[in-house]
C-alpha cells in the first residue's frame, strides 16, 4: 500500500489545475462523461421494451418477441464481467484516464451501428444476432464506464467530500436516462409504422454527437494523484486481478451482493414500461414521463444524500435507502397498475427518491472498500457481477409475473429479496466516510 499524504492528493496535476479546482473538474468530467455514455446505453433498454420486439424479433410470436428483445438487453450485462476484468486490469495499469477515453469509443461505435442495422425483414436472422453482438460491446463499455469514473472522482477528492464528489458519476447516468427518455417521448408519439420503420433509429443516430461531446469533454483530465504516485513508486500491481482476488476476495463478494439494488433500476426503467403499456393500457408517453420525473428527482436528491453519508457515514444512507426501495416496491406497482397519471407520476417520484440514496452512496462505499491499486478492478468486478441480475429481471420478471391486476406480486417480492440481501451484505462491510484516503483498503489485523 503506497503512503500518500492528504496534502499531495490536491498538489496541480496539471499547469491548468489548481488544487480547490480539481475535485470539482473531476466530478464535471465523470458526470458529462456518465450523462452521454450512459445515454446510450439507456436508449437500448427503452428500444427492447416498446420497439425491438417488432423491428428484430417480429418473426415469432409477440409474447415471445418480447422476451427475445429483454434478453438481448440482458446480454449486454453477460460481457460487463468479462468487461471488468479487462478494463479494470487496464485501468489499474496504465490509469484511469486512457480506459475511460477508450470505453466512450466503444459505446458510442456499437450504439450508431444498431442506428444503422437493418431489420429482420431487410436481413432476417442476421439482424437479431447482429444486434445481441453490438449489445455485447455495449456490456463491455458499461464495465469500465462507472467504476473509472468513480476512482478518478474519489482520489481527486478531499477526505471531508468524497460521497459528495464522487456521487456525481451516478448523478451522470440519472441524467443520461433522462437525456434518452427525453429524446424517445417525441419520437414514441410517431404513426406505428413511421416509429418502426425509421423513427426508433433517431435516439442511437444521435450517439455520433454524444461521442465527440463526450471525447472533447473526457481527453483534457489530468491522471489522479493517488495513480501517479503509485506508479512512480513502481507499486502498480502487474496482475491487478490477481491481487485483488488474493487480497479483497471477501470485499469483491460483498460489492457483488450489495450491487443488487441494480434489480430495482432496470425494474422500472424496461420491465414496468412494457408492463403497464401493454397489459394496463397506459400509454407510452406516460410511462416515459414518469421515468424523467422519476430521475429528474434523483438528480436533485442524490447529491444530498451524498452530502449526509459524508457526515454520518456510508451504511446508515445505503442500507436505509435499500430496505426502503424494498418496502416501496409494493405502493409502486399498486399505483403504476391504476391507470391513474398522476398515481403513476408520484409511484415514480417516490421511489426514485429513495433509490437515490443507495444510488448516490456506492461509488465511494465500494471503492472506499479497496486500496488505489487494484480500485478500478474491484469496483469493477465486483459491480459488474452484481449487475448481471439487474440485467436480467426483466427477463426474470417477465416469467413470473402472473395474470389479472396483481400479477407483478411475485415480481415484487423478486426484486425485493434481491433488496435485502444487498442491505445485509453492506452491513457486513467497514465504515469509511472517516477514513483517510490513504488508509483506504488496508487490511486490519
Amino acid at each position: 500500500m503506497s503512503s500518500i499524504s492528504t496534502a499531495s492528493l490536491h498538489a496541480p496535476a496539471g499547469a491548468e489545475a489548481t488544487p480547490n479546482k480539481l475535485p470539482k473538474r473531476a466530478a464535471l468530467v465523470s458526470f458529462v462523461g456518465s450523462m452521454l455514455e450512459y445515454y446510450d446505453f439507456f436508449i437500448y433498454g427503452t428500444a427492447a421494451a416498446l420497439i425491438f420486439p417488432k423491428v428484430f424479433f417480429a418473426n415469432v410470436d409477440p409474447a415471445t418477441g418480447t422476451l427475445l428483445a429483454l434478453l438481448s438487453f440482458g446480454i449486454g450485462y453477460i460481457a460487463r464481467p468479462v468487461g471488468a476484468v479487462i478494463l479494470g486490469h487496464f485501468g489499474d495499469r496504465i490509469g484511469r484516464k486512457t480506459v475511460l477515453l477508450f470505453t466512450l469509443v466503444i459505446m458510442g461505435a456499437s450504439t450508431l451501428a444498431i442506428g444503422l442495422l437493418p431489420d429482420a425483414k431487410t436481413i432476417g436472422n442476421a439482424a437479431p444476432i447482429i444486434l445481441t453482438l453490438l449489445r455485447l460491446l455495449q456490456g463491455l463499455s458499461a464495465a469500465g464506464e462507472q467504476s473509472g469514473a468513480n476512482s478518478l472522482t474519489l482520489e481527486h477528492s478531499a477526505n471531508s467530500n468524497r460521497a459528495f464528489f464522487t456521487s456525481w458519476t451516478l448523478s451522470g447516468t440519472q441524467a443520461g436516462a433522462i437525456l434518452a427518455t427525453l429524446v424517445f417521448i417525441p419520437v414514441s408519439s410517431m404513426p406505428e409504422d413511421q416509429l418502426l420503420s425509421w423513427g426508433w433509429r433517431i435516439p442511437f443516430l444521435l450517439s455520433a454527437l454524444v461521442l465527440l461531446v463526450a471525447y472533447l469533454v473526457r481527453r483534457t483530465m489530468p491522471e489522479t494523484p493517488v495513480f501517479e504516485d503509485i506508479k512512480d513508486k513502481a507499486q502498480v500491481a502487474r496482475f491487478p486481478v490477481v491481487a485483488l482476488l488474493r487480497d479483497y476476495w471477501p470485499d469483491v463478494l460483498r460489492v457483488i451482493v450489495c450491487a443488487l439494488i441494480a434489480t430495482v433500476s432496470t425494474l422500472t426503467a424496461v420491465f414496468a414500461l412494457g408492463y403497464a403499456t401493454s397489459k394496463f393500457g397506459v400509454a407510452r408517453p406516460t410511462m416515459l414521463w414518469a421515468g424523467v420525473l422519476g430521475n429528474v428527482t434523483a438528480l436533485f436528491a442524490q447529491p444530498l444524500w451524498a452530502l449526509l453519508a459524508d457526515k454520518i457515514g456510508r451504511k446508515p444512507v445505503f442500507i436505509g435507502g435499500v430496505l426502503g426501495c424494498a418496502v416501496l416496491l409494493f405502493p409502486y406497482f399498486m399505483l403504476v397498475t391504476s391507470g391513474s397519471t398522476a398515481a403513476i407520476f408520484v409511484a415514480a417520484i417516490g421511489l426514485y427518491i429513495i433509490y437515490s440514496a443507495p444510488n448516490a452512496i456506492w461509488p465511494s462505499f465500494y471503492a472506499e472498500m479497496f486500496e488505489a491499486r487494484v480500485r478500478y478492478s474491484g469496483t469493477a468486478i465486483g459491480t459488474q457481477l452484481g449487475f448481471l441480475a439487474a440485467g436480467f429481471t426483466p427477463l426474470v420478471s417477465a416469467s413470473l409475473v402472473g395474470e389479472g391486476p396483481n400479477g407483478w406480486v411475485p415480481v415484487a417480492i423478486f426484486v425485493a429479496g434481491c433488496c435485502v440481501a444487498s442491505a445485509l451484505a453492506a452491513m457486513t462491510a467497514r465504515e469509511t466516510h472517516k477514513v483517510d484516503i490513504a488508509d483506504l483498503g488496508k487490511r486490519r489485523a
